[in-house]
C-alpha cells in the first residue's frame, strides 16, 4: 500500500478520510457497518454549551443530486457529551474529532475548553457558521470580523488542533480563511452547506419549517472545489476540503486542489461504508500512477 498518512496540525491522521458533522452521529450509530478504526478521522455532531432542541420538522428535504436540512445543531449540550459519550467513544483507535457551534464567542470558548479536558480528543472543528445572536443572526463566519472573534476567544481557552470550518455563504472564502489563520487557526475545512430553498408548490409554501436550510451532496461539488484551490493557495495552513464527495475520484479531485484530507457527509447516508472505499480508491490511484505517498498528490493541480 501506499503512505496514506497526513498531518493536520499537530494531528496525525492514518489516512485522510474523514466524516463530516452532524452525518455520522457519534461514530457509534455506523459501527455495525464499518471499522470505525479504519477511517482517518471521526467528526461528532455538533455540540453547544447548552442543550438544544433544533428546529421544528419537516428539516430535511431531498432537492435534485442533494438534500436541505435544517436541523438546528440539535445536541444535548457539552456536560452530556463529557458525561455519557466521551465514554462510549474514547477508547476508539482514530481521531475522534467534536464539532463545536455556540451563539457568541464566550460560549464557544467554554465548549471548546470542556472538550480540550477530555484525553482522547485531540482536535475540534468550529462552525463558524452559527448566527451571533450580538449582531441581529448575522453568521460569525461571513465577515472577517465576526470570525476572528470566535476563532482568537477559543484559541485562548483551547491549546489542542483547532480545524475552522468555513461558510461558503460568503462574497471572498480566501479572506475569511486568511483572518482565522491569523487568529490561529491550525487549519480550516470547506466548505459548510450552501443556503438553499425547496417549494411545495401545491401548498405554496416552502418544503421546511424554517423555509431555508443548508445544501449539500453532488450538486455543492463544484463550487466546494473551487473554493478549496482558492483557499489552500491563500494559506500556509492545512486545508480539509468537503462538499459533495461521492467516492474516491470525488475525493482525488480535492486533494489535488491542495486539501490535505477530506470529509465525506451526505455519501453516509447511502453507503456506510463510503470511507473506507474512498481510503482504498486513493490507494488504488495512487499505486496506479507510482506514488509512494499521498503528499506526493496535494495541490498537484496544474492551472
Amino acid at each position: 500500500m501506499a503512505d496514506l498518512s497526513v498531518n493536520i496540525g499537530n494531528l496525525h491522521l492514518k489516512n485522510p478520510v474523514m466524516t463530516a458533522s452532524g452525518t455520522f452521529g457519534y461514530g457509534l450509530e455506523f459501527a455495525d457497518f464499518v471499522n470505525l478504526e479504519d477511517i482517518g478521522g471521526i467528526i461528532v455532531k455538533g455540540t453547544t454549551l447548552h442543550p438544544r432542541e433544533g428546529n421544528p420538522y419537516p428539516r430535511m428535504a431531498e432537492t435534485p443530486q442533494g438534500m436541505l436540512n435544517c436541523v438546528g445543531l440539535q445536541n444535548k449540550g457539552v456536560d452530556y457529551f463529557c458525561e455519557h459519550i466521551y465514554p462510549q467513544i474514547k477508547d476508539i483507535q482514530t481521531n475522534m474529532i467534536v464539532n463545536v457551534s455556540g451563539s457568541c464567542p464566550e460560549d464557544y470558548a467554554e465548549c471548546a475548553a470542556r472538550i480540550g479536558e477530555l484525553e482522547h480528543i485531540p482536535a475540534i472543528e468550529l462552525n463558524i457558521s452559527c448566527p451571533n445572536v450580538r449582531e441581529g443572526g448575522m453568521a460569525f463566519g461571513v465577515t472577517t470580523q465576526g470570525a476572528e472573534a470566535v476563532v482568537k476567544a477559543v484559541r485562548k481557552a483551547y491549546g489542542k488542533t483547532l480545524i475552522v470550518k468555513l461558510s461558503p455563504n460568503v462574497t471572498d472564502i480566501a479572506e475569511i480563511a486568511r483572518s482565522v489563520e491569523a487568529a490561529g487557526a491550525d487549519a480550516v475545512s470547506l466548505i459548510n452547506t450552501l443556503m438553499g430553498l425547496a417549494i411545495d408548490i401545491e401548498k405554496r409554501r416552502p418544503v421546511l419549517s424554517i423555509s431555508t436550510g443548508g445544501l449539500s451532496g453532488p450538486a455543492v461539488k463544484p463550487v466546494a472545489l473551487r473554493m478549496v484551490w482558492q483557499v489552500a493557495k491563500a494559506v500556509q495552513i492545512p486545508v480539509v476540503g468537503l462538499g459533495g464527495i461521492m467516492n474516491a475520484r470525488d475525493a482525488i479531485e480535492f486533494m489535488l486542489a491542495g486539501a490535505s484530507a477530506v470529509e465525506i457527509g451526505t455519501a453516509n447516508f447511502i453507503d456506510p461504508a463510503v470511507t473506507v472505499k474512498v481510503a482504498q480508491g486513493i490507494n488504488d490511484y495512487l499505486e496506479r500512477h507510482g506514488y509512494a505517498s499521498v503528499q506526493e498528490i496535494i495541490g498537484k493541480l496544474e492551472a
